[in-house]
This record gives C-alpha cells, sequence and structure tokens, in this order.
C-alpha cells in the first residue's frame, strides 16, 4: 500500500517559510505585492484567484487583484499589464488563464515583465529553465518536485516518466526531472506502447486531464506517482487522472486529488512572489 504524499501538509511548511521571508524583508522597510488579473467569469478561474488571495493573506503579501469583464480589448490588458510593469508595489504579475477568445494569451504573456514572471511562462524564462539557470519555475512542476523530495526518494538515474507535453506543466516536468539526473520519457497522445513504457518509470507524473487514465498495470511496484490532474468523474467527484483506489495498492508513495499538487502550485507563487521581490530590491 502506497504512503499518500500530503500536500496540504507540505504546502503549509513552504508557506510559512514564505511568511517568515516576507517578514524578514518588512523589516528591512520592503513590502512584496502580487497583481492578479482576473478577465471575464469563468467559475474555476474565480476559485483559483480566491485561493490566491487567501495565501497571499496567510504569506503577508499584498494582493492586487484586477477584475476585468469577458469583452475586453487585447490593447486595454497590454495597456493594464504596462501600467503593473511600471509599479514598485508589484512584486509578481500573474493574468489568470485562459483569457476569453478576442485576446492573444501569447502576446500578453510576452507582454510581462521577465522579472515580474512568478509563473515563468515568457520566453526568456522558459529559455533559463531550459539552462538551468532560472530565478522562477513554473509553480506546478515546480510543486511535483517538492512532492517527489518529500518522499525520500532520489531522481538521479531514476527511469522517470511524464505523461502529458504542455507548456505549463509537461516540457518543465521533464527539464527539471533531467536537471536532477532523472532518464526522461515524455509520453503524449501520439506516443506508442503507453502503457509498456509508464510500466517502466520509478517516478510516473500525470497531467493529461483525464479521469482514471493511470491504471493499475500501467504502474511499476513501489513507483513514484505524482497526480497533477484535476478532473471531474461520471459521479461528478473531483479526481485526478489516476486510478487511485487501484494504483493506491500498487504504487510506493502517491498524490491524491485533492489536496496533492493543487496546494503545492499556489504555495510556488507565494515562493516565486518572494524571490521577484529579493531581486528587485538586490536582496540575497
Amino acid at each position: 500500500m502506497a504512503q499518500i504524499i500530503d500536500g496540504k501538509k507540505i504546502s503549509a511548511a513552504v508557506k510559512a517559510e514564505v511568511a517568515a521571508g516576507v517578514a524578514a524583508l518588512k523589516e528591512r522597510g520592503i513590502e512584496t505585492g502580487l497583481a492578479v488579473v482576473l478577465v471575464g467569469d469563468d467559475p474555476a478561474s474565480r476559485v483559483y484567484v480566491n485561493n490566491k488571495k487567501k495565501a497571499c493573506a496567510l504569506c503577508g503579501i499584498r494582493s492586487f487583484e484586477y477584475t476585468l469583464p469577458a469583452e475586453t480589448k487585447e490593447e486595454e490588458l497590454l495597456a493594464l499589464v504596462g501600467k503593473l510593469n511600471a509599479d514598485p508595489a508589484v512584486n509578481g504579475i500573474l493574468v489568470q488563464l485562459p483569457l476569453p477568445p478576442q485576446i492573444d494569451e501569447q502576446k500578453v504573456i510576452a507582454a510581462i515583465a521577465p522579472e515580474k514572471d512568478v509563473d515563468a511562462f515568457t520566453e526568456g524564462n522558459v529559455g533559463r529553465i531550459m539552462i538551468g539557470d532560472y530565478h522562477f519555475l513554473p509553480c506546478t512542476p515546480a510543486g511535483c518536485m517538492t512532492l517527489i523530495d518529500s518522499t525520500g526518494v532520489s531522481v538521479d538515474g531514476k527511469n522517470c516518466v511524464v505523461v502529458g507535453r504542455s507548456n505549463i506543466v509537461g516540457k518543465p516536468m521533464a527539464m527539471l526531472l533531467l536537471h536532477r539526473n532523472g532518464t526522461v520519457t515524455i509520453c503524449h497522445s501520439h506516443t506508442k506502447n503507453l502503457a509498456e513504457i509508464c510500466s517502466q518509470a520509478d517516478i510516473l507524473v500525470s497531467a493529461v486531464g483525464k479521469a482514471g487514465f493511470i491504471t493499475a498495470p500501467m504502474v511499476k511496484e513501489g513507483a513514484v506517482v505524482i497526480d497533477v490532474g484535476m478532473n471531474r468523474n461520471a459521479e461528478g467527484k473531483l479526481c485526478g487522472d489516476v486510478d487511485f483506489e487501484a494504483v493506491e495498492k500498487k504504487a510506493g508513495f502517491i498524490t491524491p486529488v485533492p489536496g496533492g499538487v493543487g496546494p503545492m502550485t499556489i504555495a510556488m507563487l507565494m515562493r516565486n512572489t518572494l524571490t521577484a521581490a529579493k531581486l528587485q530590491n538586490g536582496v540575497e
């Protein structure tokens, strides 16, 4: 039976560490601030934004929320990003995705100042992750790495399989495992022998967004299984990509959904915001 990796507990420890760092900056007269921009009224996005506000309050980070109507024009959003880039009270800028169809997401991401890009989505920050010389890591992959580290299992030399190749999770996740000397395979919708490849993984990360996609025969005995998926099953219950009940009997370590990767994503955003404040104020 697998050990459950408790994302809530680990994220609380990360946020406590961030709060201490924010308090230390405050003693030097430096406030830490995060601006979150929400366009439209997507219910899931609203939940995420509210959770980010709560985390900011917990960590002592000033939270600036900008809620714009769904019909906002691209140039209006770009003008707001430009204003936030120039605002010294704002250390981090997060534009909640997805954006309405009339707005080019890539153009908006590119407009964020790299030193305030706490999602690590801009081309420059993505490039830095590729070469291993980065200030910020994308929040979800960084959270996954912290969860893997909590197990005491070393990535060095392990067979690591990432299912999913998105720019937000799959690709950066693979790079972080590679930087730790893992032997990494990225699987996707065109991968042949997917089940066989997954079953050889010492560390398996699934980020495909399909309920119950990873079944017990796809998991190696004793593997570390990280479930990034956030789905609803046929009964409407929140679940991940992994068939938890079946895989739990076989894996060595497993993250639950909810309560696994989700809380870590927000904790890493808080850590990135603190890092941004330090960088912008020349604090080591």
